[in-house]
């Protein structure tokens, strides 16, 4: 009888083990089925990276072969070699709101056409701020600065000099002033831009006095806009 009834216990042991097994094993089945299901689900409502758009996967900028080329910069413009490790120029925004208030008219500009026409300004004051210090120095083999004893080499004998002084003297902020009214006079253009009453290309202000660009072919326009460019971004190092 003994022998009898610890067989039974054993067998009694052995199924509810067998019992717990399965229900552990099914639970875990319906666990995993349902946390695969909502992984899957997940990964298809996730919204397409932003990155897919900043750059083409299928070409390597020139200037940086080992990252891929960022989307806007084609190579179409002038001085684009496709540097931007940064890819600055594909950030999707609208720069239009740092000259006009957002109630006005429809507005819009893309990211690459204002930072074009910032790279092109700021070239251009680079580049006129060299001439400058190496004109009021005398680098051209003579000294070139405004009538009168201020500005004479006995009171300001270096350009290096000349900012403090100018500055106590308050003619600096005469500058600050004619600089402050032209960049106004020069942003309503970029209003009309923004509102699509104007389709300039970046940077143009129409000023030819020299006629360099008459005549020319547009590949001759597209090589001086180039070096116009490159010697600006020099001039800005």
């Amino acid at each position: 009888p003994n022998e009898s009834h610890k067989q039974q216990s054993t067998s009694i042991k052995m199924k509810s083990a067998i019992f717990a097994t399965s229900l552990l094993a099914g639970s875990a089945a319906a666990f995993t089925s349902n946390a695969g299901t909502e992984s899957a689900t997940a990964m298809k409502a996730m919204p397409d990276r932003l990155w897919d758009t900043m750059v083409d996967k299928t070409e390597r900028s020139a200037a940086l072969p080992f990252l891929p080329r960022p989307a806007n910069l084609d190579g179409s413009m002038p001085g684009d070699v496709g540097f931007d490790p940064m890819y600055l120029s594909s950030i999707p925004k609208d720069f239009s709101g740092f000259i006009q208030p957002p109630q006005w008219e429809q507005k819009g500009i893309p990211t690459l056409y204002w930072m074009r026409e910032a790279e092109l300004k700021h070239s251009r004051v680079a580049m006129l701020a060299w001439f400058g210090w190496l004109a009021t120095d005398g680098g051209f083999g003579m000294t070139l600065r405004f009538p009168g004893e201020l500005y004479s080499v006995e009171s300001i004998p270096t350009a290096y000099e000349a900012h403090n002084v100018l500055v106590d003297q308050g003619s600096m902020g005469f500058l600050l002033l004619a600089v402050a009214f032209i960049e106004f006079c020069t942003s309503a253009v970029l209003v009309e831009v923004a509102g699509g009453g104007n389709d300039r290309e970046a940077g143009d202000y129409m000023l030819d006095p020299l006629n360099f660009l008459k005549g020319k072919t547009d590949d001759e326009v597209f090589r001086m806009k180039t070096r116009e460019l490159l010697n600006g971004r020099l001039a800005m190092l």
